[in-house]
């Protein structure tokens, strides 16, 4: 079975993210990797050739730097890579869908069998590309994915919802995007390593394609204010720190007597 695999080239996680003036992120003290999602997306690729053959193409969309991101996969044990190369601009949920269908149409399978995507990406968090592709070739999607079973033509893919378990039935082709945690990625092999390293990548220029969602602004929300009172000092502060106390109700009721004075 041929399969594609689509990753995205984003921030290390728990580098430090500072934002332009246009709100967008500044990336140039930033480390790069692949989202956890798509990571896994591509263990599981693997692993389906590995016990029914086939290959695995990874296919990222981004500027030349983004090649690495592909070599890291290759590693892993995918066969192929694909680079739709952009000049860094930063290109939206619609174009980047748009601009991986188009590639895919021209790609040999078509259309691939089975293409996974990750949930969504470690920087935006969009959930949209793998449900915009799917739309624009015309096939079925099932999103969310932690279980993944193949089967006479028919993926059979299981996601948790509410404290439950949903199971999707589809014909391939299919898309799939799957969550962290559907499997363990492998550690790259030093062999695996060399033989990405000397990997050539494919690389294609799609046409740019404004999005046509803009960021009119961005607000950065009030961090909560916190304020220390000092009530005094030593011995005459405690009278205002048992009316504090009492108003906060950390003090036990006083019980009275019949008379109505305080037992």
């Amino acid at each position: 079975m041929d399969i594609l695999v689509c990753v995205k080239r984003v921030p290390t996680v728990g580098g430090k993210i500072v934002l332009t003036d246009s709100g967008e992120v500044d990336t140039r003290f930033s480390g790069f990797t692949v989202s956890p999602h798509e990571e896994c997306a591509v263990e599981e690729a693997v692993r389906i050739c590995e016990q029914q053959g086939g290959t695995v193409t990874v296919l990222t969309l981004g500027p030349p730097e983004a090649a690495d991101q592909l070599r890291e996969m290759l590693a892993l044990g995918a066969h192929r890579g694909v680079l739709l190369q952009t000049d860094g601009r930063e290109w939206g949920p619609i174009a980047t869908a748009a601009a991986i269908a188009e590639a895919v149409r021209g790609m040999e399978p078509t259309p691939f069998p089975l293409m996974f995507f990750g949930n969504e990406a470690a920087d935006t968090g969009g959930y949209q590309v793998a449900v915009r592709v799917a739309h624009a070739l015309g096939l079925p999607c099932v999103t969310g994915i932690k279980r993944l079973e193949l089967c006479d033509g028919v993926v059979r893919a299981g996601r948790d919802y509410r404290g439950g378990q949903e199971v999707f039935e589809v014909k391939l082709p299919a898309v799939v995007s799957v969550k962290e945690g559907i499997n363990l990625p492998r550690y790259p092999s030093l062999p695996g390593r060399l033989r990405a390293k000397r990997a050539e990548i494919t690389v294609r220029t799609p046409s740019w394609l404004a999005d046509p969602l803009r960021t009119l602004e961005l607000r950065v929300p009030e961090a909560p204010r916190q304020r220390a009172e000092i009530l005094g000092h030593g011995v005459a502060a405690v009278p205002e720190l048992v009316r504090v106390l009492g108003e906060l109700g950390l003090l036990p009721q006083a019980r009275t007597g019949g008379d109505g004075t305080a037992a």
